[in-house]
């Protein structure tokens, strides 16, 4: 099938879409002339003529400007997965929006358009940052673009669901809604893009210098950093109109060049021409589906939502492409760690040290008039309270913790973690799985689907790169688009509004609120199930660092000792996720604290690294209870905020 003929079909597919749905809500014959005059109109032509005619004209505009931000993007970082979701960009204009709604509306009176533009600008700037410190790696590039984008929508999340006055509106814009309700919002983006391919036009040719490589466009005179810096400029001025007119819609930007390539768009001048015609198709096409379903059943999701469902899968479809981008020698582990020769003593410090602080958190609080030390009364009457999420909040951070020190270990990559490679999306789609399709979910049920689909994740993506023998950083990055498409999913089936999706959108922050003793003993019990688990596989967690090589030559068998592994972290991850939600970074920083203090041996890292992973836990419980009082944050979110600083610090070390 030829380019042109391709088009056609999508175009014509489009039209068609659109044209069904415009007549079912009014004939042809009934349809307003132009200019259109409301004093003139009755109710379903004004819909007609202020409702589906704009929301058509939308679609197409911001197709085109998602395409034309994602090839831009891939031109300047050399990076066949760069899109404004991929980088972050997108949820950094989520986040700032549903910022400035609750905290300073004021913000917002002279349109959405500078708060979305400063957000996306924060995000793409911090993930830049990233980038040029490790070489503008791909792989490392899309990594810290897609975490930081993985954090700002845990908060936006968690903030929405804060406020209740604005739950349902909020949860739909976020799923990217395309309803108009006059012709705004066509003025705003076709101005926008037309700022876009005027400046796509003019840096088309120091893009095409810049493909050749930083050396060689530094001798032939270009400012390679101005390049860059203007180029992803105009890719967040699109990228932030659109998520400031409509809200989060993922995945156009990556899909728009890459199908452009496969019509032939070799070189860069033709790309950027043609990304933004096959983007607007996309985004038509799908509205338009949208818009079919919604003339049998009603509108029940935002197209946002929808395109999204291709990010995953088209994702992964373009790993293999990343192999030989990457420069030599830019994306490799850490040296070294330190290692210890008298471990137990740090070890037995660090228990002495959770128990104590189990004990002073449950002793201090916060009452109306400040903080208090509790009287022995008091104590005893509040220890049945504060006791089992206590208790339910170190088990799970020794789960995640320990989930994350035997995935680093497996993949041999200080990066990997239950959050990075998809284990908490697959958890999340389990949890949301038993809430859909059982009538009365028991807490039992829930933690079974969870933990099922944390596993059932981990095992899909070990299948997938094994048959491709792709390096660890392909392992991470296929993981986290296992986490995108659960983010699709879930966020299409929150958009539905019903009570099922609030209780999804309540899990998803994380609290430990509800949990019981009972349930509080059962996590710590799996806790302690896994880490004997994680003890008996020390040889094995010894040799796979070393690679499958050495592994297989010292006798390891790989696919049995693979596949317990990721058993043992899948139903981890599971049985934490349960509690705390599916971000929280704990399962990334308690390995590395680990390490760092010089556990290095097997037993002595998952030992330590369970210990740290409940401190921490424990301390994000607290803060969650007390940092909002009378409030209580989610814990998830809380969480997440200590491990977002950790892993940029983590990611902008320098290599050994």
């Amino acid at each position: 099938m030829t380019a042109r003929l391709a088009l056609s079909l999508a175009a014509l597919a489009a039209t068609a879409l659109w044209l069904a749905a415009a007549l079912h809500l009014l004939p042809f014959e009934r349809w307003p002339g132009w200019p259109l005059d409301p004093r003139n109109m009755d109710i379903a032509q004004i819909l007609l003529g202020f409702g589906l005619m704009p929301r058509g004209v939308v679609a197409l505009l911001a197709g085109a400007m998602l395409g034309l931000s994602g090839a831009i993007l891939q031109v300047v970082l050399r990076n066949p997965v760069a899109d404004p979701t991929t980088l972050g960009i997108s949820a950094g204009a989520q986040l700032a929006l549903v910022m400035a709604t609750m905290l300073t509306p004021g913000l917002l009176d002279h349109g959405r358009w500078p708060v979305a533009l400063a957000g996306a600008g924060l995000a793409a700037g911090l993930v830049l940052l990233i980038g040029a410190w490790r070489g503008f790696a791909p792989v490392t590039t899309v990594i810290a673009g897609m975490l930081v984008g993985m954090t700002a929508s845990a908060v936006a999340t968690a903030m929405t669901l804060a406020q209740g006055q604005y739950l349902l509106s909020l949860v739909i814009w976020n799923g990217g809604s395309l309803v108009q309700g006059d012709w705004s919002g066509v003025r705003v983006l076709a101005g926008v893009l037309a700022f876009g391919g005027l400046a796509a036009a003019a840096l088309a040719r120091p893009l095409r210098v810049l493909s050749l490589g930083v050396e060689g466009a530094s001798g032939l005179g270009l400012n390679v950093a101005g390049v860059r810096l203007l180029a992803v400029g105009v890719a967040v001025v699109l990228a932030a109109a659109v998520s400031a007119e409509l809200g989060l819609i993922a995945f156009v930007g990556l899909a728009a060049p890459a199908l452009a390539r496969t019509m032939g768009a070799a070189s860069i001048p033709r790309l950027l021409a043609l990304s933004p015609v096959v983007g607007a198709l996309i985004l038509s096409v799908c509205d338009g589906v949208v818009l079919l379903v919604a003339g049998q059943a009603g509108e029940m999701f935002p197209t946002g939502a929808l395109t999204g469902l291709i990010g995953g899968p088209l994702l992964i479809w373009l790993l293999p492409r990343l192999r030989g981008s990457t420069p030599p020698g830019t994306e490799r582990a850490e040296g070294p760690a330190p290692r210890r020769d008298r471990p137990a003593p740090l070890l037995i410090g660090l228990a002495v040290a959770l128990v104590l602080a189990a004990l002073v958190l449950v002793w201090i609080g916060r009452v109306p008039g400040g903080w208090a030390v509790l009287d022995a009364q008091s104590y005893a009457a509040f220890l049945p309270m504060r006791l089992p999420r206590l208790i339910a909040a170190a088990a799970a951070g020794a789960a995640l913790a320990l989930a994350g020190a035997i995935l680093q270990r497996l993949t041999a990559n200080p990066l990997a973690s239950p959050e990075v490679l998809g284990v908490s999306g697959g958890a999340a789609m389990g949890y949301a799985g038993v809430v859909y399709l059982v009538a009365a979910p028991t807490a039992v049920a829930l933690a079974l689907g969870t933990m099922a689909g944390g596993a059932l994740a981990l095992v899909l993506i070990a299948a997938f790169v094994s048959r491709r023998d792709m390096p660890a950083e392909r392992v991470l990055l296929a993981g986290i688009a296992v986490s995108a498409l659960a983010s699709a999913l879930l966020s299409a089936a929150m958009a539905v509004g019903d009570t099922r999706s609030f209780q999804i959108l309540a899990w998803l922050s994380g609290s430990s609120s509800a949990v019981t003793m009972p349930g509080a003993l059962a996590l710590a019990a799996v806790a302690g199930v896994l880490w004997t688990g994680a003890l008996l596989a020390q040889r094995w967690l010894a040799v796979l660092p070393l690679g499958t090589g050495v592994a297989g030559g010292l006798g390891l068998p790989l696919r049995l000792a693979r596949m317990l592994l990721i058993a043992l972290a899948g139903l981890a991850t599971g049985a934490a996720t349960v509690l705390v939600g599916p971000l929280s970074f704990v399962g990334l920083m308690a390995p590395h604290v680990a390490r760092r203090l010089g556990l290095a041996r097997p037993g002595d890292h998952v030992t330590g690294a369970a210990l740290i992973g409940a401190g921490l836990m424990l301390l994000a419980d607290f803060g969650a209870r007390m940092a909002g009082f009378p409030y209580e944050l989610p814990l998830g979110l809380f969480a997440s905020l200590i491990g977002a600083p950790w892993l940029i610090w983590l990611m902008m070390r320098p290599h050994r």
